[in-house]
């Protein structure tokens, strides 16, 4: 076999770097094994809900115009509720991102009066606007929908008190963000989700819970709707679309929840009947058959980066050795110099628009200056290689992606690199 420092190093890797980066490799075969038996049996799921539902070659066609009758779509809304254990689904390229099917999700199921709350803190930067706690056109506040949340005790579990005291009769809905967002707290794992939910039905039965699962999708062998989240929300360019999916987001739950979504998507009376695929279920499909392997390739990317900026003495959240609720990996650097050159380095590590220098701007959605790296076949995909972070204190970067190890692996030793050229670290 051809020396593998070589081909590092014609992208700028150091014998050094490398040497660093195998060193940590090597004591991580074990994890990496779990992972992939986490991968193989949400494999066997995946596939299991697509022969359940009558999966055929008809399906990967499209449709144009209304969309009415579309086989395709409608199986493939079949195959998310099987996996997800939910009565109904909603996955459709209309859904243009993340935070739309967040905000579809809310602004269908909450009314003037109602009041949602967030037990799990502050929400991701790009809910701020939607629900309002920044002014916005459109946002639940606009419509008379409040909003409350509890932040996590300081130990980042949840303080059940507070939950109990913010509960009342105005709340409706209960918002658990499953991952971090732009927050250096642990990830919430499935069976913490799963205890906050018990918690609050205790409380009032009727409250419908939502989980925001972006990031998480296929990292456990359980999702949130196995342990009584009545919806969950996510993005198709991320762990779902298994990279292939060039846009969309889903919506799986309760019937009840998903129809309104529906009506809110294209417009009462109409719902779910209309809505073409436009000739991408086939990316969809094979996307989705691909996400668990994708996302453990992800996965262990973000384990590499842990025990290598461990190693270098930042603080990481997940740390080397803690167990894994969704693929993003925080890494404080205490200055914006390493977020920056961290950034940087993963741009130059990209198969997409490796020349390009990403800088710090103010991004849509966010209340600071944010740098992301996203060399991506799918604009944004962040399921692919990218990092991205605010420039404000406490200066984190969070790093997510990777459709193959070898990727994730060469875009991690590329920041090393950066940082070493920089004199931001020494080895």
């Amino acid at each position: 076999m051809a020396d593998l420092t070589e081909q590092y190093g014609k992208f700028g890797i150091s014998e050094k770097v490398y040497a660093f980066g195998e060193e940590i490799l090597g004591s991580l075969q074990e994890r990496f094994h779990g992972i992939d038996a986490v991968a193989e049996y949400n494999q066997l799921k995946v596939i299991r809900a697509m022969q359940e539902c009558g999966v055929s070659e008809a399906c990967l066609l499209g449709t144009t115009g209304y969309g009415y009758n579309d086989l395709g779509r409608d199986t493939l809304e079949k195959v998310y509720a099987s996996f997800f254990h939910t009565e109904d689904a909603l996955v459709r390229p209309q859904i243009t991102c993340g935070t739309h099917a967040l905000a579809l999700a809310l602004m269908s199921n909450l009314r003037p009066g109602d009041e949602l709350l967030s037990p799990v803190g502050k929400p991701y930067d790009t809910l701020e606007e939607v629900i309002g706690i920044r002014p916005s056109k459109g946002s639940l506040r606009e419509y008379g929908i409040s909003y409350r949340q509890v932040d996590l005790l300081p130990d980042g579990s949840f303080d059940y008190d507070g939950i109990r005291a913010a509960i009342n009769d105005k709340t409706r809905l209960v918002t658990i963000q499953r991952s971090k967002g732009y927050q250096t707290r642990p990830t919430l794992s499935v069976a913490q989700i799963g205890q906050l939910i018990r918690f609050v039905k205790e409380i009032r039965p009727d409250l419908i819970c939502m989980v925001d699962n972006c990031y998480g999708e296929f990292v456990e062998t359980i999702e949130p709707t196995d342990v009584g989240a009545d919806m969950v929300v996510g993005s198709l360019i991320k762990n779902p679309g298994g990279g292939l999916a060039p846009i969309g987001g889903y919506i799986a739950g309760k019937k009840e929840c998903v129809e309104n979504a529906a009506y809110r998507l294209t417009s009462p009376g109409l719902g779910k009947e209309v809505g073409a695929s436009l000739g991408i279920l086939s990316s969809f499909y094979e996307g989705l058959f691909l996400a668990p392997n994708v996302t453990a390739n992800a996965l262990k990317g973000a384990i590499f980066a842990a025990n290598i900026y461990e190693k270098l003495g930042y603080a990481v959240v997940p740390d080397g050795k803690q167990s894994r609720h969704d693929i993003i990996q925080a890494v404080t650097f205490g200055a914006p110099e390493g977020v920056i050159a961290f950034c940087q380095g993963i741009q130059a590590a990209a198969a997409v628009d490796s020349f390009v220098t990403p800088e710090p701007w103010d991004m849509p959605g966010y209340d600071s200056k944010v740098i992301m790296a996203a060399g991506a076949f799918v604009s944004g995909s962040s399921i692919e290689l990218s990092a991205d972070g605010p420039i404000a204190p406490p200066y984190a970067v969070y790093f997510q992606g990777g459709l193959t190890f070898p990727h994730a692996k060469l875009g991690i030793l590329k920041t090393v690199q950066n940082l070493l050229d920089r004199q931001i670290i020494s080895l």
